[in-house]
């Protein structure tokens, strides 16, 4: 696993997969616009490309289609050489992931470090660092969140859940999870939380500029968004994926209030049916599952568990992309589907759940 991710830091500009930091240059973009122009004009898409090609010319040109929160975070870079710019912004996602998981774990030993390797090791993880994507960010507080909510540690841990409002269509099943675990003030804290920076979004972006977002985002997706999805991976389509995601969500709500006791579990199930209902997804939203299956193994020492964590880190190595022999992308929601149905069972089958839960959870 530790080579894999040195060829994937080593090699991964060079396959012609990635188009380096073409997400940062967006972001950065956006960024620059609100500074000089007024954050209500960060959706006026023109705006954006004269920017991205003033910042740097070589660069394809994309509409900003993120939330606002965004902009903000990236905003800073702006005013640095781009080159440079980038290059801490790439180092930041990393450090943050990587720092957040050995921060967090709670397995002791070489256990530890085989589980920071694992997450980190799937090529989805540099492509998100290489493309300057913000989902490693958003991984790491989940991670942190996780560990706080394992400790029972409730502000802080809803504190931390504010990161969903960088990308929430890959997470926003985690906090009414965790209200259907009964964690009441950790979901009273993200929702206070989540106000605040909904209310500064709105004083400093205005109405117009929200409504100019929403417009935007009910366009055509692009292409390939899809792959990742219900619809890329079943094909289901109108009111079948209608009724697939209500299921979805019932059983990831039912399955928390039954894994109540272990919020180490009721985190990484949410992520995982999050990922399952979003309409939209990219290569570097599965970081998400990668921050899942380290949980998961956190959580979980049993091998009928972690086994199958390895098997899905191998096939996401790197070496397995690079040679064309791992899974495509409309594959991977199979992999979701199978990893809801085991947080099922855990559920509802006291051998493999409610039973372990107690005994793992703190007091």
């Amino acid at each position: 696993m530790a080579l894999a991710l040195i060829l994937d830091v080593l090699i991964r500009d060079h396959d012609g997969h990635d188009p380096i930091s073409v997400d940062f240059h967006t972001y950065a973009a956006a960024g620059q616009v609100g500074l000089e122009q007024g954050w209500s004009h960060i959706y006026d898409q023109t705006s954006v490309a004269v920017e991205q090609v003033e910042l740097s010319p070589g660069h394809i040109v994309q509409p900003f289609l993120s939330p606002p929160t965004v902009a903000f975070v990236t905003a800073p870079l702006g005013w640095l050489p781009y080159d440079l710019a980038y290059v801490l912004w790439a180092v930041l996602l990393f450090i943050a992931f990587a720092a957040a998981l050995a921060w967090a774990g709670v397995s002791k030993g070489w256990s530890r470090w085989i589980a920071v390797v694992g997450a980190l090791a799937p090529w989805w993880v540099m492509h998100a660092v290489n493309v300057g994507q913000i989902v490693p960010l958003e991984a790491a507080a989940l991670v942190i969140a996780w560990r706080l909510a394992r400790d029972r540690r409730d502000m802080l841990a809803g504190l931390a859940l504010a990161a969903i409002l960088f990308k929430p269509n890959n997470t926003i099943l985690v906090p009414f999870a965790l209200l259907f675990a009964l964690r009441i003030r950790l979901f009273a804290t993200w929702v206070g939380v989540s106000a605040a920076v909904l209310l500064l979004i709105v004083l400093t972006v205005g109405t117009g500029g929200m409504a100019d977002y929403v417009t935007q985002l009910r366009g055509p997706l692009p292409k390939g968004s899809d792959d990742l999805t219900l619809h890329g991976a079943l094909a289901v389509t109108g009111m079948f994926a209608t009724i697939l995601r209500v299921l979805i969500i019932g059983s990831v709500l039912a399955a928390a209030y039954r894994l109540r006791h272990s919020p180490g579990l009721v985190i990484p199930l949410a992520i995982v049916g999050s990922l399952l209902i979003s309409p939209y997804l990219h290569a570097s939203d599965l970081c998400m599952l990668a921050a899942a299956g380290w949980m998961v193994w956190e959580e979980r020492p049993a091998w009928s568990w972690r086994a199958p964590l390895v098997a899905v880190w191998v096939l996401a190595s790197p070496y397995l992309y690079l040679r064309g022999e791992s899974p495509h992308l409309r594959q991977w929601p199979w992999f979701e589907i199978a990893m809801l149905l085991l947080f099922l069972i855990a559920a509802w089958w006291p051998l493999t759940g409610r039973g372990d839960s107690r005994r793992r959870a703190p007091a």
